[in-house]
């Protein structure tokens, strides 16, 4: 019984020091190479299941440098809303307006570079719109500083090699990224590899190898901690 108790105990420990499940408010996807799609499919991932509609807001040069999502692919099995703008003060705009509907599941918006239109006070107003409408936001930067910034959490993004395919050694497995959270105000900062279950949904957190080539062998043992 006593080391039961160690173990729930020590269960709970590692629990408080990973970042919580994707909540109502701002938070910033940094992707580490501006062409990443490491960081859109990590946000999808950290997402709260449901069947309401995704709003997803791209700027003229995300669309030109990144690419458009490729919505078949993503695996969301809910409706995406997807609005196509020019300048990012558009983004921002559609973005807080989107905050408002209450039909909505969440949104998201890109935008290229550090604009001065995304200011802290731009990013503040997303925030407050996104705890007050109960709805996860999330801006997705590429080629851009963490400059100041009203997001209540803030992560940095890579790819890595993915799982092997259970049943194909030739074809890619569940995909995997690196992540850094390297500013929360809920959560305690720090960096793991990240597993997405495309089977069961679930995404598995775990503590990155010092050793490089055992890291991108992914022969750590797993732990489910976010749903």
């Amino acid at each position: 019984m006593q080391c039961l108790s160690t173990l729930r105990t020590k269960q709970r420990l590692r629990d408080l020091q990973q970042p919580k499940v994707a909540k109502a408010t701002l938070s910033e996807a940094f992707a580490e190479k501006a062409v990443d799609a490491g960081a859109v499919g990590f946000v999808l991932s950290r997402l709260p299941k449901g069947e309401a509609p995704i709003l997803w807001v791209q700027d003229r040069l995300s669309q030109k440098e990144a690419g458009r999502p490729y919505l078949p692919g993503i695996g969301v099995q809910r409706p995406i809303i997807r609005v196509d703008v020019t300048r990012p003060a558009d983004v921002l705009w559609a973005m807080e307006d989107g905050l408002r509907c209450g039909t909505l599941g969440a949104v998201i918006g890109e935008i290229w570079g550090d604009p001065p239109v995304l200011s802290f006070t731009a990013t503040k107003r997303l925030a407050i719109r996104a705890e007050a409408g109960g709805l996860p936001c999330w801006l997705v930067r590429r080629s851009a500083m963490p400059n100041l910034s009203a997001a209540r959490d803030r992560w940095r993004i890579r790819s890595l090699p993915s799982d092997p395919h259970p049943h194909d050694a030739q074809a890619p497995g569940d995909p995997r990224w690196q992540v850094e959270l390297f500013r929360s105000r809920a959560s305690k900062p720090g960096t793991w590899v990240v597993r997405y279950d495309s089977a069961t949904g679930h995404v598995y957190l775990s503590a990155p190898f010092r050793d490089g080539g055992v890291a991108a062998a992914n022969g750590t043992a797993r732990q489910r901690v976010l749903g």
